[in-house]
């Protein structure tokens, strides 16, 4: 029997509608955006299918089309890490393609997700040709390491209702989600992977956070009503006066993004 295809070997040229929903290319000029556009590949990443793995060269400047994805550290040489989810409109990579290293993190596709990729050297020939996507990638750059600095602060918080609206609101980035809006598909296991919590703490998180109406939950998803909200949650009465609770596993900030 033959080995299954590869995520690399199921690419295809993106379509019109795919490339739409790309942010940066909407920075370049019109000769660099025909270009570039004829540069990316997407390709269908299975549940499980890793697009970054621990000590890969970095090949190309990946996306998010549709889907969900999760950055985590996993080696032998510690317990497993996940640093973030990956949304629709995320691109990531950037600081790793630029010191051109291995990858220091996984990238796994937490559910069938469509997945879009620049090649390493396009990547770098529109560093060396446009000022605009120079100021794109520097505000990508600025922004992931606001989003770190927070998820280091998550990742000390021993209120669970506090870990899952802070870690959700991460995850509604304007900047490096802008393919979110304010409904995020999401279910109660993925979001229990990202945040480190049981599928059931999650339930009673989200129930917690819909009654403070902070988010509603809908049918395959969470629709964020009050952002500003998620993110200055303090943690509840009960913690604050000193309830034990469980240490917290996740999210960290990782070694390079």
């Amino acid at each position: 029997m033959s080995a299954p295809a590869t995520l690399r070997d199921r690419a295809r040229p993106a379509q019109a509608a795919e490339l739409a929903g790309i942010p940066w290319l909407a920075v370049l000029d019109p000769p660099q955006r025909a270009h570039a556009a004829a540069m990316v590949v997407v390709a269908e990443a299975e549940v499980g299918d890793l697009l970054c793995r621990i000590g890969r060269p970095a090949t190309f400047w990946f996306g998010v089309i549709d889907g969900l994805l999760k950055m985590s550290s996993d080696t032998e040489h510690g317990a497993p890490i996940t640093f973030t989810g990956v949304p629709p409109g995320a691109w990531f990579g950037e600081g790793t393609l630029l010191k051109r290293e291995s990858y220091r993190y996984n990238i796994e596709a937490l559910r069938k997700s469509l997945v879009a990729g620049l090649p390493i050297e396009s990547f770098h020939e529109l560093l060396e040709t446009s000022l605009s996507f120079n100021r794109y990638v520097l505000n990508q750059i600025n922004e992931r390491l606001g989003q770190f600095i927070a998820a280091r602060e998550i990742d000390r918080m021993t209120d669970p209702d506090t870990r899952v609206a802070r870690s959700l609101a991460s995850l509604f980035h304007p900047v490096l989600y802008p393919g979110v809006g304010s409904l995020l598909r999401i279910t109660q296991n993925e979001l229990g992977y990202l945040v480190g919590l049981s599928r059931q703490r999650v339930n009673q998180a989200l129930g917690a956070l819909q009654a403070q109406q902070l988010i509603r939950i809908e049918y395959g998803g969470v629709r964020v009503l009050d952002l500003a909200g998620l993110q200055r949650r303090l943690v509840s009465a009960p913690q604050a006066a000193g309830r034990p609770a469980a240490a917290p596993s996740a999210p960290a900030a990782p070694p390079g993004a």
